[in-house]
């Protein structure tokens, strides 16, 4: 079953939510959330970027699905992680980049003036996620809660379930080999080569899952993990709307900048097609889509589907400017403090040979093609290095703006088989998205304090841990007290 979701309200008409409802009614709301039990809310699962670690990925050669199915649950390339090898000096605490690092609650939360920002994602804590930025249209205040009090989302019962539902979406493409690193560069070239091969298993396969993205928004560095790329458009007349639409928007006079220059004035690469990437590759055209998992067999209405809406969004503007190469290397390795010059450790170097010379299987015949991983490591022996290459890549598969899908999809499963529920398809728009991460970017800022939801979604609050120490519920509550009396008092004059 696949459905179109509908348009969201812009941020600012959102905060007007039941300034028109009666008094009366507002309070018999309230009355029933302080009296209902906790139900059992259906809830799809977020995960945690960071939790997802750097892998490379040998491709294999596989016939493309022209039905749009899910592949064969046969493994299809090798995803090597990470970990330190026998006998290694480097301490564990050395190889975890600061996007694992998780700061401890403080004490002294209420006494604390600092931003959101400053508190949970300064160096050398962990810098945002695309998690961070779409939990608090959930929840701002429950999200704030979840912060000052655990340091980041806990996971539940459902969330690890979820996510034993991704790996096995995963381990249906990948199957892992560990590599030993001795130093947090290796532990990046890693991420870096994962994505690299990535792109190409997407070229050679059609699809490709888990590829990690990097961005700068409002000058703060974002990192997000895209559950599947493919060549498959999920609603193709929806694709045909939206594109008629953003031809209507692109009419511009010619004085005008177009949208290719644009890119080219802002620093995207224009490198030449190499020649194993044919026509046909060039013209096809990535579409995103997210997966999740919920403990019911509905799918998510109206607000309930806004932090899917926004999360898929966000991953689509953060590809789209990585491919662009409008992403400043240095400011992400700056960020992680990484030394983006160094050369990758000969031991690191030494474990990928021993890849390469294992790798007789025809099924690494794509990589075989392109020199191995010794001698393109060889090349770009450092993370700048690699980081060129990999844009090179991310040209080669995303040529220009155009060749990213504007709609993008959402596929439910269920928390417990992977059964697919359904989908729902949404159109990219990027002032809504703009909007809507502006705001979010002023709380995390500390520019306005955390709101809580709307009184139509109060029904999020009877699954909410933090329900009894809420202060929104209480200050709603006292409100519309407060409204309530006034009312009657004006009644009672009336009369009279």
């Amino acid at each position: 079953m696949a459905t179109r979701a509908s348009p969201l309200a812009s941020p600012a008409s959102e905060s007007d939510y039941g300034s028109d409802l009666d008094s009366e009614v507002v309070l018999q709301a309230l009355s029933e959330l302080e009296s209902a039990p906790v139900a059992s809310l259906a809830l799809e699962s977020i995960r945690d970027d960071a939790l997802h670690a750097a892998a490379v990925r040998l491709p294999v050669l596989l016939s493309s699905d022209p039905g749009g199915k899910s592949p064969p649950l046969s493994p299809k390339h090798i995803e090597i992680g990470y970990s330190p090898g026998p006998g290694d000096d480097a301490r564990k605490e050395d190889l975890a980049e600061p996007s694992l690092v998780e700061p401890k609650p403080n004490r002294h939360t209420a006494l604390d003036e600092r931003s959101p920002l400053e508190r949970f994602r300064t160096s050398p804590k962990k810098p945002l996620s695309v998690t961070d930025m779409v939990s608090p249209a959930w929840c701002e205040l429950q999200y704030w809660y979840t912060l000052t009090k655990h340091g980041r989302k806990r996971r539940t019962s459902a969330m690890k379930q979820g996510s034993k539902v991704h790996k096995q979406l995963e381990d249906q493409v990948h199957r892992k080999v560990e590599v030993a690193v001795k130093s947090r560069e290796d532990a990046w070239g890693l991420k870096i080569w994962n994505i690299i091969q990535g792109l190409r298993i997407l070229r050679q396969t059609g699809q490709t899952r888990e590829l990690e993205v990097w961005g700068v928004i409002d000058g703060q560095v974002i990192n997000g993990i895209i559950d599947e790329l493919s060549y498959r458009c999920s609603d193709e007349a929806l694709e045909e709307l939206a594109l008629a639409r953003l031809n209507r928007l692109k009419s511009q006079p010619a004085s005008q900048t177009s949208i290719p220059q644009f890119f080219q004035a802002q620093g995207a690469v224009d490198l030449e097609p190499k020649s194993w990437t044919d026509e046909a590759h060039q013209q096809r055209k990535v579409w995103i889509t997210d997966v999740k998992t919920r403990g019911s067999k509905t799918l998510p209405q109206g607000s309930l589907m806004r932090p899917t809406t926004m999360q898929l969004m966000m991953y689509r503007k953060l590809l789209a400017e990585l491919a662009a190469n409008l992403v400043d290397a240095e400011t992400i390795f700056k960020r992680y403090r990484l030394r983006s010059s160094e050369n990758f450790t000969d031991a690191f170097v030494a474990e990928m040979a021993g890849l390469d010379s294992n790798s007789q299987d025809d099924h690494d015949a794509l990589l075989s093609s392109q020199g191995g991983a010794v001698s393109q490591l060889l090349a770009h022996n450092s993370l700048l290095k690699l980081w060129g290459l990999m844009i090179e890549e991310f040209h080669r598969t995303i040529p220009g703006p155009g060749a990213i899908g504007q709609v993008l999809r959402a596929e439910f499963r269920h928390q417990q088989t992977g059964d697919i529920l359904g989908s729902k398809t949404l159109v990219y728009d990027e002032s809504t998205l703009d909007i809507y991460l502006g705001e979010e970017m002023r709380w995390w800022r500390g520019e306005r304090k955390a709101k809580g939801v709307d009184i139509e979604e109060a029904f999020k609050c009877r699954t909410c841990e933090f329900a009894e120490e809420c202060g929104w519920r209480k200050d709603k509550v006292e409100e519309a007290t407060d409204n309530h009396r006034k009312k009657r008092a004006v009644r009672s004059k009336s009369a009279v």
